[in-house]
This record gives C-alpha cells, structure tokens and sequence, in this order.
C-alpha cells in the first residue's frame, strides 16, 4: 500500500494518474495548504520542503517503508518500481527523460506564474506579459514535438506525458481551451489537443479524474491571511 500526500495541483494530479496506470494500491491523505497543514511537524518529517505530492512505500527498498518526494522524483521512484512507462535504457529512456525535465523545469514554473499573476496580480502588467509569451512559447513548443511523436517521450505513453497532460487540463479548466489570455487554442495547437484529448479518454485516466475531483481546492474558503502565507506576501514576505 502506498500513502500519497495531496491536494488537487497539477503536480499531485501527477502522482494520481501514474498510480492508476499501474494499479497499485494507494491511499490518499488530503493536505490542506491553505490552512497550513504541509508545515505541520509529522508533515515535515516527511518533506522538509513542505509541499505535496509525497508518497510513503510501505513495500520500498529492500522491503522497508520508503518516503518520496518532489513529483519529477516520484514519478521515476514508481516507474522503476513497476517498470512501466520508463524504457529501462537507450534512446527511449532518455527522450522520455528530456521530456520530463522540460515539464519540471519550464512548463511547471512557467504556466504555474501564468497562473498566478492572471489569476491574482493581473494589475502587474510585465509579469502578465512576460509569463503569457512564456506560457505560448511552451505551448508551440509541445505542439512541435507532439506533430513529430505520438507522445512526448516518442511513440509510447510515458511518465513524461502524465507529467504534462494535468498542466494543460488545469489551463484548459481555468481559461477555456481557447485561452483568450494568450491566443492558444486548438486551431493554434491542434497536436498538443490531440495528445490531450487521446489521453484524456484513457481508462485508468479517467478514473484518476474521476477521484481528483472528488477533492475539490479549497481555496475558496481560505482567509486573505491564509493565502497570504501561501504566497509569501504581506506580512509573509521575506527581503533576504
């Protein structure tokens, strides 16, 4: 059995749809950011950079409990584990990789700010610019590689791909699939829609989303003090 520490990001949703896929058994623990629960003492002792996802193996390494964090991470812990949806070597395992990377460095940081600042500091015009380019230049990029590969990490579904497919489901949700924020759509993206919409219809998918939503954000309810802390602005804010 494995315990997964969540709440409904696209970095946990991650975590989600690769548990599905592989049918092992989970658990999950909804950790409520905004009310501070990631800095609770017992949370940190399992993530001492206080985020989710985090998932405790109770069948890890040489049959011991074993704790995993950061989703990059979690995703190649499990892929190995299961040896599925990671080529164990070659070209394809590090095509798959590239792939993951540019989801943890780039499409995560860069739609995550997107997200931000339309949503809550649209009055920063250069930060509203700068991450919209950002965001559409990502966009053109994935729907390049998705017009010379079935998937992201070549012609097999892969980690990398559930990795990617919650960040563009969360845009698709907040903004519509037209994204009149940065003039993206399907007309403008027609392979990255395909990608999403093919893997979208996938069983163990499906069934990921199914139970992601059942746990709706709770930020609607989270006090101004509450994202506040969350943000680290305000009375939150460090200056060195």
């Amino acid at each position: 059995m494995i315990d997964l520490y969540a709440m409904v990001s696209p970095n946990v949703q991650k975590i989600y749809l690769m548990l599905e896929e592989t049918g092992l058994a989970y658990t999950p623990h909804q950790v409520n950011i905004w009310k501070g629960e990631q800095f609770r003492p017992e949370f940190l002792a399992l993530n001492p950079n206080a985020k989710v996802p985090v998932i405790v193996d109770g069948d890890g390494p040489e049959g011991r409990p074993y704790t995993v964090f950061e989703s990059g991470a979690i995703l190649i812990y499990l892929a190995e584990k299961t040896g599925r949806f990671l080529p164990p070597e070659g070209i394809a395992r590090h095509d798959t990789l590239q792939w993951l990377m540019v989801q943890l460095t780039g499409l995560g940081p860069m739609l995550g700010q997107f997200n931000h600042f339309c949503r809550f500091a649209s009055d920063n015009a250069y930060a509203v610019s700068r991450y919209t380019t950002e965001a559409a230049r990502l966009y053109r990029l994935v729907d390049d590689r998705l017009g010379r590969s079935r998937y992201l990490g070549g012609e097999a579904y892969s980690i990398a791909d559930m990795a990617t497919f919650p960040w563009f489901r969360t845009e698709a949700r907040l903004f519509g699939q037209t994204h009149p924020f940065m003039g993206v759509g399907s007309a403008e993206s027609p392979n990255l829609w395909r990608w999403f919409h093919e893997i979208a219809t996938r069983p163990a998918v499906e069934k990921a989303l199914e139970v992601i939503d059942r746990h709706p954000s709770t930020l609607a309810t989270a006090t101004t003090d509450e994202v506040d802390r969350v943000f680290g602005r305000g009375q939150y804010a460090r200056r060195s």
